[in-house]
């Protein structure tokens, strides 16, 4: 038996099931925020997004920025309202309002319209991960959160890889209006066993739902336990956390990593689009006769399986990214050196992306590959970098700062959005978006490398504040 298994089985397993209720959570998002990257070519062939093709990069640019701009501010009042009416209620209230937004789309037949209802999106999933980090935080000691985050967090490659097996179908059969409909109803369903089975720890051990020795293994971090006398002091303003250069290590790490998980998630299904009707021009131009099935030419392939392998490749990612610094703990590692190690070993990953678009000239699915490490890698980085926050700070500003950073990651993101629309719509206008993806790609392999670095230099230890 391994010690992992040793330890639930001697201290008890609720704190799993917590785990889980937030994967699935996490999973809903992303499958709510992954339908509208996937219905681009409809959706423009419908004509929301303008008639011309570079008008067509532009107003779709556009719409993201909407959800990038209302998720940047809402990350920041996310957290504090999360920090203020508890996780339960907070997070619920939260889904309540992202899946309602999601079904808002099927009533959006134009950009703008299109954008309020991206905004809704993105203003209230903005809960979701100062949620989770704070029911992680409350649920798990320090060792093992690394491992819970990655878990959780996997649920976004889950939602990203349901997304395309199922929202081009539904959307072929009863139209793109229904797959935001349906994609909508089902994050309501999760509400049923998050309100049965949440509570804090307290009351579970008070309900005889924990056992004790569970919830003494909870509490088992001895400089938390002096924390947790000033749980009940007054809220920690937002000037005081920016006093401290933990907040900006982990803002400065979002701002520049939360972009390029933004920029697949929303381009890469236009991106193997775009590689397939390349390889379809090529072939007819050389074979002017040809009349057969486009999809037997040669390099095409399907390009919601392509997604669909890319974020089950990235679930492996952030399983790994919560388990190898776990490895490096239990070797005798310091904690702090050990998350640091696995966040420079998973910032190199990326790099490869910078052959991504010469790769797909090549083959489509050579670029599928180097953008599957690449996404593999975002996400052990986003389980280390979301880790760091309950490393450096008490359980009751963990809301508050995940929030924060959430607010640069999406401020980030509609600076990358905007780059986008502008650099694709100008060359898709020369007859080369091969170009402008290749620029793209340059910025996602080298930011991630760029941010440890920073990091390093603000906080080169992870350790614990003392805010009294």
């Amino acid at each position: 038996m391994s010690k992992f298994n040793e330890i639930n089985e001697q201290v008890g397993k609720y704190r799993w099931t917590i785990c889980a209720l937030v994967f699935f959570a996490t999973t809903v998002n992303y499958l709510d925020r992954n339908v509208l990257g996937l219905l681009k070519p409809v959706l423009s062939a419908d004509g929301v997004f303008g008639a011309t093709k570079a008008d067509q990069e532009l107003n779709y640019a556009n719409v993201v920025i909407c959800f990038q701009l209302a998720y940047a501010i809402g990350m920041v009042f996310a957290g504090r309202v999360i920090d203020w009416v508890g996780t339960k209620q907070g997070y619920a209230y939260s889904l309540i309002g992202w899946s309602i937004a999601a079904i808002g789309h099927a009533f959006g037949h134009h950009t703008w319209s299109f954008g309020f209802w991206r905004a809704a999106l993105g203003l209230t999933e903005s809960g979701n991960f100062p949620a989770a980090n704070k029911t992680i935080a409350e649920w798990f000691p320090k060792k093992e959160r690394a491992l819970a985050t990655g878990l959780y967090n996997s649920g976004a490659n889950v939602g990203a890889i349901v997304a395309p097996l199922c929202v081009p179908q539904i959307a072929a059969a009863w139209g793109w209006e229904w797959a935001f409909i349906l994609t909508g109803v089902v994050g309501l369903l999760w509400l049923a066993f998050w309100y049965k089975m949440y509570d804090s720890p307290a009351a579970k051990l008070k309900s005889g739902e924990l056992s004790q020795a569970e919830y003494d293994h909870i509490h088992s971090d001895k400089e938390e336990q002096a924390d947790a006398a000033a749980a009940s002091q007054p809220k920690v303003s937002w000037g005081r956390l920016l006093g401290f250069r933990q907040t900006w290590a982990f803002v400065v790490g979002k701002f520049l990593t939360d972009p390029i998980w933004w920029f697949f998630l929303f381009w890469l299904p236009a991106f193997l689009a775009g590689e397939n009707t390349r390889k379809i021009e090529a072939f007819t131009a050389a074979n002017p006769g040809f009349a057969g099935d486009p999809a037997s030419i040669p390099g095409v392939i399907s390009w919601p399986f392509a997604v669909a392998v890319v974020y089950t490749i990235a679930t492996g990612g952030s399983i790994f990214g919560g388990w190898l610094p776990r490895q490096f703990i239990n070797g005798g590692m310091d904690p702090s050196k050990a998350r640091k190690l696995a966040m420079f070993i998973f910032a190199l990953f990326p790099l490869c992306v910078l052959a991504a678009s010469r790769l797909g000239e090549i083959n489509t699915w050579l670029a599928v590959g180097t953008i599957a490490i690449a996404c593999s890698a975002h996400q052990a980085w986003s389980a280390n970098i979301f880790t760091t926050v309950s490393d450096m700070f008490p359980k009751r500003t963990v809301a508050s700062v995940t929030g924060i950073g959430g607010m640069a990651g999406g401020i980030g993101g509609i600076l990358i959005a905007r780059a986008a629309g502008v650099m694709l719509a100008h060359y898709t206008a020369l007859g080369k978006i091969e170009v402008g993806y290749g620029i793209m790609f340059v910025i996602c392999g080298t930011a991630y490398i760029v941010a440890w670095v920073i990091m390093h230099l603000l906080v080169p230890k992870f350790s614990l504040v003392k805010l009294d």
